[in-house]
């Protein structure tokens, strides 16, 4: 076959092109065509014998051991899947971020387009389609301008052999110590190259082979094949682009940092000039085109790097690390954390995500606006979806980043340890309705009431493996209050709830069990503390003092909002690679953990919490639509919390300081001066403002609710039931004269709807106070010496 006819097609117009004029040969011509005669002749035997095989001049060997031991060379070359980037979208299909080990992005031969794959082949090896996987005349050619110049001015790798170079780089990965032994220049890694490139000839077509390679090339500034680096340095498709840019990327592989068009644009221009000189000597374009490419200076339309999760916009890079914990962690991507990471690290997978851009910006406004990033304390906030688990926003005040100058960070306040977050928060009485819930289970009733005095010591309890006893009975450690002297019980559940009393629940611990307690919170998704640790089996874990994450106990919360079906949080939709095929993902896992009914009782209860007279009165949303909650601000004001719902829509927030230390008392917080935060003061407000913007347009659903008797009237002065008179205690979590807030005004009743009638909250008598009370104290927090040690000092949060 002709060398003309093995060339890919020519450009039009090729009548223009004329051949250039046959050379005087001079001596030193004349003397290379003496090599070329004696190496066309010996080159099997000598050239190969002794240069390139390890055979006389390596190992002392002749040259039949010489072609023997070439034989033993494995030629089985592992090409191992290319590392890509891969792309996270949120739910609406838009990108949240890049990732990637390798900036690349494999396509096919037709992808590449015609002029990139000839600059290519015409600057690097220009008989590439003539010869097989060694070019026995560019070897000569080599030694004759080498012998030349003295030293080793050129090579003479075909294009196949630099292909399996990049093989072996691309095997050896980051590890600096393998990809120096891949690219040093032996004789060993020669012969093993040609071993193999002469395989690679055997089993794939040249037009496989060159899509390979540009496949695989490094062309500087992170950019790993040539559509990457079409993107990187303009902006566009490898087949969008024009002679002068192909020509510039295909002059930067012989040295991408010496021919990097960004910083060095000079030098790159005269590569690629070269380059298309090339191209019209071997008439793929006419000395015109030539001309014309070369008229101005390299023009470029570069696009920066952008890699990882510090990437994403709207506050999602906490949401895309979260995401990337989970496909490091879950099994369904990998049997080992290995396989695991292995499939993230490879990339080329399309990651659609359950994030909802909607509710997400919500989220960020609200985080955002009520707390500065500069502020001492930090907020958080999840949102999930009741009864299908997805997660759909994810926000907190400190961004996504590295430098502490800016208030940045990496440690995720919305989730556990192990998924890229800290060690948690006190939840303080957010964990209330989790104890309701273990009651009812129990078979306690909606009206179940309980002496609850003002303060009380801590009462023996029964645990999964035995009692727990308090060794500090009348001492400060061994002793709980409720936060207002006017707490005074009996108490029933839904009065309970609403003035968040301490001692209520203390006492339906000790009838159920802290270890009914326990199982219930792991039902719900509190399989742990947020560190990892399992939850202690003590009597202030109903009070909140052990710490969780808002993803936690936004999910708890949506069971309740599911009627008691708890689904596993997801936050991945679909994986799919770049062929297109689906990777397996793991659906959110849906369960009943508590009766229809039970969920029904904790609702209505919870219902009472967001109206008149409850510690979230205040909390309502626009067109009254129907919520439920709960307040929780931990000992010392350190941690405030509101979880709550609509029929569906869940969210948690949390305010408080990152490392668990800040006392939020007669501090500043957005710009507004605290005197004492409280859950409805603090995390509340936020909760609302948010929840609002995310709700608006979703349709209202109410909540199934059943009818719970209001308690008698307790008398003044002692609290008792049946005498009239103002009640016992007071909405508790509220500090009604907050900076910037109206003296709160008794909000109107709901009117139920009438396909879904619900009892009207207990009309409160006028003479009741609204004042500032409940601290959801977690006075067990300082705790008796003996069996209630909780080893404060390795639970606290870091930051980092």
């Amino acid at each position: 076959m002709s060398r003309r006819s093995r060339r890919s097609p020519s450009p039009e117009p090729l009548d223009t092109w004329v051949p250039r004029p046959r050379r005087r040969e001079t001596p030193l011509g004349l003397l290379g065509h003496g090599v070329k005669f004696l190496g066309y002749s010996t080159l099997a035997g000598v050239l190969l014998a002794g240069i390139v095989l390890p055979a006389a001049g390596a190992l002392g060997l002749g040259l039949k051991g010489g072609v023997e031991e070439f034989d033993t060379i494995p030629d089985d070359l592992k090409t191992p899947p290319l590392t890509q980037a891969s792309w996270i979208f949120d739910a609406k299909g838009q990108q949240i971020a890049k990732v990637y080990e390798r900036d690349r992005r494999v396509i096919t031969g037709d992808e590449m387009g015609t002029l990139i794959r000839r600059a290519q082949v015409d600057i690097e090896d220009a008989r590439f389609y003539e010869h097989g996987a060694v070019d026995l005349k560019g070897v000569l050619r080599a030694i004759t301008k080498n012998a030349e110049s003295g030293t080793a001015v050129q090579g003479a790798s075909t294009l196949t052999q630099q292909y399996v170079k990049n093989v072996n780089v691309e095997k050896a990965g980051d590890d600096p110590v393998a990809v120096r032994e891949a690219q040093r220049k032996t004789l060993g890694r020669k012969v093993q190259e040609l071993k193999y490139a002469i395989k690679l000839e055997e089993e794939l077509s040249k037009e496989q082979i060159l899509t390979n390679y540009l496949n695989i090339t490094y062309y500087g500034q992170q950019a790993y094949g040539i559509q990457a680096a079409a993107q990187r340095y303009f902006g566009k498709s490898s087949k969008d682009l024009n002679i002068a840019e192909a020509a510039t990327l295909a002059g930067v592989v012989q040295n991408p940092s010496q021919f990097d068009p960004k910083a060095h644009p000079e030098a790159s221009r005269k590569r690629r000039d070269v380059v298309l000189d090339k191209m019209v000597e071997n008439r793929h374009i006419t000395a015109d085109q030539a001309r014309e490419a070369k008229s101005g200076p390299i023009v470029l339309n570069y696009q920066a790097p952008q890699n990882g999760c510090i990437t994403a916009d709207a506050g999602m890079g906490f949401f895309c690390d979260y995401v990337r914990h989970v496909i490091k962690q879950d099994p369904v991507f990998g049997k080992t954390a290995a396989e695991r990471k292995k499939l993230w690290d490879m990339g080329g997978l399309s990651i659609q995500t359950t994030l909802d851009p909607v509710k997400q910006a919500a989220a960020l406004k609200a985080v955002t606006t009520r707390v500065k990033v500069t502020d001492q304390v930090a907020a958080a906030m999840t949102m999930v979806e009741p009864g299908t688990g997805r997660i759909l926003a994810m926000a907190q005040t400190r961004p996504y980043g590295i430098d502490p100058a800016k208030n940045q960070t990496v440690v995720n306040y919305n989730v556990d340890a192990a998924m890229g977050g800290g060690n948690g928060f006190q939840p303080g009485s957010n964990f209330k309705p989790i104890v309701a819930a273990a009651g009812l289970e129990a078979g306690l009733t909606s009206t179940q009431s309980y002496p609850s005095p003002n303060k009380m010591d801590w009462p023996t309890m029964s645990t999964c493996d035995g009692t727990w006893k308090n060794l500090d009975k009348g001492k400060k450690g061994g002793t709980i209050p409720n936060e207002s002297s006017g707490e005074v019980g009996p108490y029933e559940l839904k009065e309970a709830m609403a003035l968040s009393v301490n001692t209520y629940f203390v006492q339906m611990e000790q009838e159920i069990g802290l270890c009914a307690v326990k199982q219930m919170a792991n039902k719900l998704g509190v399989a742990g503390k947020a560190s990892g640790k399992p939850l202690q089996e003590l009597p202030a874990l109903g009070l909140g003092t052990q710490e969780v994450s808002p993803l936690v106990m936004a999910n708890a919360y949506a069971t309740f909002a599911n009627r008691g079906t708890y689904c596993t949080p997801v936050a991945i939709s679909r994986i799919v690679t770049m062929d297109g095929t689906d990777v397996p993902v793991s659906p959110a896992r849906c369960e009943r953990v508590i009766s229809e009914n039970t969920a029904d009782v904790i609702n209505t209860v919870l219902l009472g919490v967001t109206e008149k007279g409850g510690t979230g009165r205040d909390l309502g949303l626009e067109r009254d639509r129907q919520i439920a909650g709960k307040t929780g601000t931990s000992d010392e004001k350190k941690s405030a919390w509101f979880s709550g719902y609509t029929g569906n829509l869940a969210a948690s927030v949390w305010l408080g300081g990152p490392a668990g230390g800040v006392p939020m008392k007669n501090i500043r917080i957005g710009g507004k001066w605290f005197e004492e935060v409280f859950g409805a003061t603090g995390p509340g407000p936020i909760w609302q403002m948010a929840m609002n913007d995310a709700v608006r347009g979703m349709p209202e659903k109410e909540f199934e609710t059943v009818y719970i008797p209001n308690p008698a009237p307790k008398n003044p002065s002692t609290g008792s039931p049946g005498t009239g008179g103002t009640p016992g205690g007071s909405a508790t979590d509220v500090a009604p004269t907050w900076p910037g807030r109206p003296q709160p005004s008794a909000r109107p009743t709901r009117n139920p709807n009438p396909n879904n009638p619900r009892p009207t909250q207990p009309a409160q008598p006028t003479t009741q106070q609204d004042r500032p009370a409940e601290q959801d104290h977690q006075q067990q927090a300082q705790q008796p010496q003996g069996r209630q040690e909780q080893d404060q000092g390795e639970e606290q949060q870091q930051d980092g």
